[in-house]
């Protein structure tokens, strides 16, 4: 299957997922790339230190809106990215056909990606530069 619509989630799609979703976005520019949230805060828009910390990959987050993970959302991704193994149980225990195109943002590394809400801007920066880490890994195995 060939894969055009990828959706990337983590709990309140205000840090990481759009983040990962920007940075997709950029590298893969072939791609459909959006986000959302388990728990989203609908309508917020990403938190400050996670468009301070996007602007040193020369990502503009401002645009960005969080959204709430549904069932439209699951069966329109052809892959969902998560930050978590438990986000993965979790999305496809409540989405079945979830299955097999769930995975982890950081699944090449055998990484999860810490939430870095209401922490310090480093820690932001950290999740950061590992979202970054993950995403060329994935645009290495998207394109091949």
């Amino acid at each position: 299957m060939q894969i055009k619509n990828v959706l990337v989630v983590c709990i309140g799609n205000i840090c990481r997922s759009p983040i990962g979703e920007y940075l997709l976005k950029k590298q893969c520019p072939h791609l459909n790339v959006s986000s959302a949230g388990i728990s989203a805060l609908v309508d917020y828009p990403a938190d400050e230190k996670a468009q301070y910390t996007a602007k040193r990959l020369a990502l503009d987050l401002s645009p960005h809106r969080a959204r709430q993970l549904n069932t439209a959302l699951v069966m329109g991704a052809d892959l969902i990215l998560v930050m978590s193994q438990r986000q993965q149980k979790h999305v496809e225990q409540t989405w079945p056909m979830a299955k097999g195109k769930t995975f982890r943002l950081g699944h090449w590394q055998d990484r999860n990606i810490a939430d870095p809400f209401k922490k310090e801007q480093h820690v932001f920066d950290e999740a950061c530069d590992l979202i970054t880490t993950c995403v060329a890994d994935w645009n290495k195995n998207l394109t091949n």
